[in-house]
């Protein structure tokens, strides 16, 4: 994140950072608390002089077993600004106990997706997303497979198989009306 992008940020809204941290290569993130994040991206995405438009991606990180696991989770969010070609990267941190985390899908429509995705593979939930629902995974997954604690030779309850209808060979090639 561009250092002047926080600097905007932490003037206009002073109380929203909890940290400001630069990584190993220089880059700056900014960590959120989770109650301002939609008033961050919002600052972001409409202050004419940062232009931050293009939601990039939402990820997270299972802080499982590192020294300093408290909170547990961090959600993590990749935004750009063509005008001044930079990246914002914003980091909220949510505990284990009921980790939830205000959408972003008002403010940036290309959020939805990613939203879903983490909340399909780490479990966190999105407040006020229109649509959570799993991703990739089918239904009736238990868990989720990417936190660290999931079991590894986990094993989920066999299903049947499902009639999909044939869009390759046509109507009533594959078993199916």
């Amino acid at each position: 994140m561009s250092k002047f992008a926080l600097d905007r940020v932490q003037q206009a809204l002073p109380d929203a950072l909890l940290e400001r941290i630069t990584d190993r290569t220089g880059g700056e993130w900014g960590v959120v608390k989770p109650d301002a994040l939609r008033d961050v991206a919002s600052q972001l995405k409409n202050d004419p002089s940062l232009g931050f438009r293009l939601f990039v991606c939402a990820d997270c990180v299972d802080r499982l077993q590192l020294q300093t696991s408290e909170p547990r989770f961090e959600v993590i969010y990749l935004l750009y600004s063509p005008s001044r070609n930079e990246h914002a990267r914003l980091k909220v941190r949510v505990g284990e106990d009921s980790p939830e985390v205000p959408s972003l899908t008002s403010i940036f429509q290309g959020a939805n997706w990613w939203e879903r995705l983490v909340w399909d593979f780490y479990g966190i939930r999105f407040e006020g997303h229109p649509d959570l629902r799993r991703l990739l995974l089918y239904e009736e997954f238990k868990g989720h497979p990417l936190r660290k604690d999931y079991g590894l030779r986990e094993r989920q309850p066999l299903l049947p198989e499902r009639p999909i209808r044939d869009i390759y060979r046509g109507p009533g090639t594959s078993g199916t009306a």
